[in-house]
C-alpha cells in the first residue's frame, strides 16, 4: 500500500518562491508561512520515515475572494522546498526545532503535481504526499 502523507495548514497562503534569497534564510517575506509549514509537517510526520519513492505532490489553496495568491508555480515551488530535507550548506540555525522537518529528500522526487485553487474561506491549504 502507497504511503500518503496529509498536511492541513490554516490561517495562511504557502510560501511562494519569487525573490533570490532562500525562503528558509532568516527575515524572508514568508517567514511566517515557512514555519507555519513546517509546524503542521511535523505533526504529520511524526514518527515517520521521509518518504524516499517518487512522489505525487496535490496541493488545493483556499483564499477568500479578493486575496492575492502567487502563481501555481511560485506556491509549488515552495512548499517542495520547504518539505524537501536540507542539506548542510543552507543556515536554518533560526528555525530552531523546526530545522530538521522534512517529508522527503528531495524535491526531485516529485513525478506527478495536481493544484487547485478554492476561492472560499476560511484561508488556508492542504499538502498530500504520496509514493507513487
Amino acid at each position: 500500500m502507497a504511503v500518503e502523507i496529509r498536511i492541513a495548514v490554516d490561517g495562511v497562503l504557502p510560501p511562494a518562491k519569487g525573490e533570490a534569497k532562500s525562503m528558509l534564510a532568516a527575515g524572508h517575506v514568508h517567514a511566517q508561512r515557512v514555519r507555519s509549514l513546517l509546524e503542521a509537517a511535523r505533526a504529520a510526520m511524526d514518527g515517520r520515515e521521509l518518504l524516499a519513492k517518487p512522489l505525487r505532490l496535490s496541493v488545493m489553496v483556499r483564499a477568500p475572494e479578493g486575496i492575492h495568491l502567487n502563481d501555481a508555480t511560485n506556491l509549488l515551488g515552495g512548499i517542495g522546498d520547504v518539505l524537501q530535507a536540507r542539506g548542510t550548506g543552507a543556515d536554518v540555525t533560526h528555525l530552531g526545532d523546526l530545522a530538521n522537518v522534512a517529508c522527503f529528500l528531495d524535491d526531485g522526487q516529485i513525478s506527478e503535481i495536481h493544484y487547485r485553487r478554492e476561492w472560499t474561506g476560511p484561508l488556508g491549504y492542504e499538502v498530500v504526499l504520496s509514493e507513487r
